[in-house]
């Protein structure tokens, strides 16, 4: 495998520091907890080798929300960027071929480019609300077609798809006898009602997620991965074992008390989200300069410079950053035109969050050509 370095991971608020940053409007979850704040006891743990599918009253707490899941079918692993690293290293060869949306979580490009399997791209626009065309996933299907990579809600527009279609991805690949790979970290901060788990609709499905982006708990490092086929459980548990044998128990334990009380936790979150999602909306849809696709879900969203706003790209974010401490996650993260970015809301509390709004208008002002 050639591995490559990924731009959004190159240029990430925290290999840039977090102390040249003062609205960090990049990141792509919400705000990260404090230890202090959460009720947590590991006095009691031994610091041994664990479980190497996982904790098992972890995998059972994950697997109870859920219809036709069993523990057996939860794989815990270091974070949802694991998880995608082990399925897609471990189903794709470079005589297969994936179907993947575009623009992505760049790890689900980079690591299929590193197997050097080949990849059909199906491309969603601006001018198409961001909506996944089904029927350009059923042209792009070959005779070697192995896995289609989808997100929902999408990273990094926060669009969603629904159930009809998440349905219907599933039958395409009951019937082309290939996988569905359904990155769903954002799931549980839906803002409609969110759609069925993939893994519970079929056994091609298979489902990811994770503490990092909805809960505030990045740093212990804790995904997971489910599917219903346990020839699949089997191959993805090797991998795991060939890779790092198992996770971190202190992780594991932390996570596993922090789920167990979430509904103590998870409401002041959602609450911050939801404040601060209405003031972008505000903001948003009365600019003069920038246009988006309204969002359905997470804390992410990819507005843009509308066509005739005339302005000088790269001096933008130069200004935005250097002189006003404020960062945004630049369109080529994803493969696509800096006139784009990604625009986090879950991070910053309000006053940060509306200073951060404000920067980004006097940045434009300053780059903006006459």
């Amino acid at each position: 495998m050639q591995y490559k370095r990924m731009p959004i991971e190159i240029e990430s608020p925290e290999s840039l520091g977090y102390d040249s940053i003062e609205c960090n409007l990049a990141e792509s979850s919400v705000r990260d907890v404090q230890f202090k704040d959460i009720d947590i006891n590991l006095n009691e743990l031994v610091i041994a080798y664990g479980d190497h599918i996982g904790k098992p009253a972890l995998r059972e707490l994950i697997a109870k929300d859920y219809k036709n899941i069993s523990t057996d079918d939860v794989l815990l692993t270091v974070g949802a960027a694991a998880a995608l690293f082990i399925i897609n290293s471990s189903l794709l060869t470079k005589n297969d071929h994936l179907i993947i949306i575009r623009p992505n979580y760049a790890t689900n490009i980079e690591t299929p480019r590193a197997v050097g399997c080949e990849i059909s791209f199906i491309d969603l626009h601006f001018e198409e609300k961001y909506a996944l065309d089904i029927e350009k996933i059923k042209s792009a299907f070959q005779p070697n077609t192995k896995l289609i990579s989808i997100t929902t809600p999408h990273n990094p527009t926060g669009t969603m798809l629904s159930e009809e279609q998440l349905v219907f991805l599933c039958q395409l690949a009951e019937e082309n006898n290939c996988y569905l790979l359904v990155d769903e970290t954002y799931r549980d901060i839906s803002f409609q009602s969110p759609t069925p788990l993939a893994a519970t609709l079929s056994n091609k499905a298979i489902s990811i997620s994770s503490v990092s982006k909805a809960y505030g708990i990045p740093g212990i490092r804790l995904g997971w991965l489910i599917t219903q086929e346990k020839s699949l459980q089997n191959l993805f548990l090797a991998a795991k074992e060939q890779i790092y044998i198992c996770n971190s128990i202190v992780d594991e334990e932390i996570c596993f008390q922090y789920l167990t009380k979430k509904e103590k936790y998870f409401p002041a979150i959602q609450q911050e989200v939801k404040t601060n999602f209405s003031i972008l909306k505000k903001w948003i849809e009365s600019h003069q300069y920038l246009e988006w696709i309204e969002p359905s879900g997470g804390v992410v969203c990819f507005p843009r410079f509308k066509n005739e706003v005339d302005i000088d790209i790269e001096k933008f974010y130069k200004i935005l950053l250097e002189d006003y401490k404020t960062y945004v996650g630049p369109g080529h993260w994803f493969e696509q035109s800096k006139r784009s970015f990604r625009l986090g809301f879950g991070w910053e509390l309000q006053n940060a969050f509306e200073k951060g709004l404000n920067n980004i208008d006097k940045a434009i002002e300053d780059a903006r050509k006459v």
